[in-house]
């Protein structure tokens, strides 16, 4: 009797189990179901289709034909979560009238979340275009917020603006336009890339992401173009991080302690900047450096950003330099710390300082106040359990890298002297 009674007694314990996984897990899902989606980032790209368009100085083929393969490769990288949209202009008018050409901006392709037959849609609608007419970068700016404030939904919007010239539709002042813009309280962001740009059109394109918070990107190279564009879509997908503002200084044991986040801050002409991370046992550090050409400099350039030690003995080092082809200069480190040993009875941290150096100059017509635009990004990961770059293993410091080279040429002169010894022997042989 008892042999029997055990399993009935286990299924009776097993379905109350599943009951009550059941009751309990149907309020969680119906509270998964009632959470409310967050709205798709707004994305749309602006294109310039202008008479200038035309110009071949880019790989040696056009402008017009360099965005058009920039354009299929975002297209085809654009995240499912993003609405994206495409506007032109200067795409339409071919005459000399300028109050109608001043009104040629097109949605060539509606802002909406893509699929495979929107991708080649959009892809199709873009191969139509042939650089036409005039440059109303104002009055487009004005439709392409409009495009993006269709609803009132609280979301990420952002304005890719890529032209090659200044706008020929004033007074009504792109500049002024983007200021307007940014007034609304919408949350838009412009982000503007010059193709092959002149001083005057650098200025104007500068000034409108200056005004909504965005960033203006010199492009000479088709990959810098589709590069820089999926960069800027993407990032309408990520998370809104605001850096935080922090201020550097002059020496190591002055200088802010930085956790992991993103940080900005401005940094003089030729100026070195401290800032101090606490590096828990077993930790790696990762930290990366941006600084910014908001103004005109003058060509050859560097940033280099060092992890030393609060006595100021070098840990590892990244640098960069750059020769005006570019406005933004970046660089980065890594530097991983060994684990606490297991008689330890508290895991110990090491102070790492961060110097930020650069090496841009001005002419003597930019102004050199305020400094110019750095941002730093700070991460603490866990290490790796092997080794994997040469910082892990002290050959950022130089010492190690010596030693290596030194013992290398020692063993490849014994190596030659056996070899000559033995070719001597045998000349005397024969």
């Amino acid at each position: 009797m008892i042999t029997r009674q055990r399993p009935a007694a286990w299924a009776m314990a097993l379905l109350a189990a599943l009951t009550a996984g059941l009751v309990t897990a149907g309020p969680a899902a119906a509270d998964d179901d009632d959470e409310p989606a967050q709205p798709a980032p707004k994305v749309e790209l602006v294109l310039d289709v202008s008479g200038s368009m035309r110009a071949r100085d880019i790989d040696g083929k056009s402008r017009m034909a360099a965005a058009k393969q920039a354009f299929n490769e975002v297209l085809d990288a654009t995240p499912d979560e993003v609405a994206l949209g495409i506007r032109t202009l200067g795409a339409n008018y071919r005459g000399d009238d300028r109050r109608t050409g001043c009104k040629d901006t097109e949605l060539l392709y509606p802002v909406e979340q893509l699929d495979k037959a929107g991708r080649t849609d959009a892809k199709t609608a873009v191969a139509t275009l042939a650089p036409t007419g005039w440059t109303p970068i104002g009055p487009t700016l004005l439709k392409a917020a409009d495009d993006l404030t269709k609803d009132d939904a609280e979301r990420s919007r952002r304005i890719v603006l890529i032209s090659d010239g200044e706008d020929t539709c004033r007074p009504l002042d792109p500049c002024v336009v983007a200021r307007e813009i940014s007034a609304k309280g919408i949350h838009l962001t412009i982000d503007t890339l010059g193709l092959v740009p002149d001083a005057k059109t650098r200025d104007q394109l500068s000034c409108i992401a200056e005004a909504t918070g965005g960033t203006y990107t010199s492009i000479r190279h088709t990959d810098e173009l589709s590069g820089r564009v999926k960069q800027l879509v993407d990032r309408a997908a990520d998370p809104v991080v605001t850096p935080a503002a922090v201020k550097g200084a002059a020496r190591c044991t002055e200088a802010p302690e930085l956790k992991s986040g993103l940080y900005t801050d401005r940094e003089k002409f030729g100026e070195h900047r401290w800032y101090r991370v606490e590096v828990p046992a077993g930790k790696e550090l990762r930290a990366s450096v941006s600084v910014a050409a908001d103004r005109a400099v003058n060509k050859d350039y560097g940033v280099l950003l060092r992890a030393e030690t609060p006595r100021g003995r070098e840990i590892v080092r990244g640098q960069e330099s750059g020769d005006g082809r570019t406005d933004v200069i970046s660089t980065g480190l890594r530097h991983p710390t060994p684990e606490a040993d297991d008689d330890e009875e508290e895991a110990t941290s090491e102070t790492v300082c961060l110097r930020v150096s650069n090496s841009f100059s001005a002419p003597a017509s930019a102004k050199t106040a305020p400094g110019l635009p750095v941002e730093l990004a700070v991460d603490l990961v866990d290490s790796p359990d092997e080794a994997s770059d040469v910082a892990s293993f002290g050959l950022g410091h130089g010492w190690w890298l010596l030693g290596v080279l030194v013992l290398v040429g020692f063993l490849a002169g014994l190596v030659w002297g056996w070899l000559s010894r033995w070719r001597f022997a045998v000349w005397r042989t024969n």
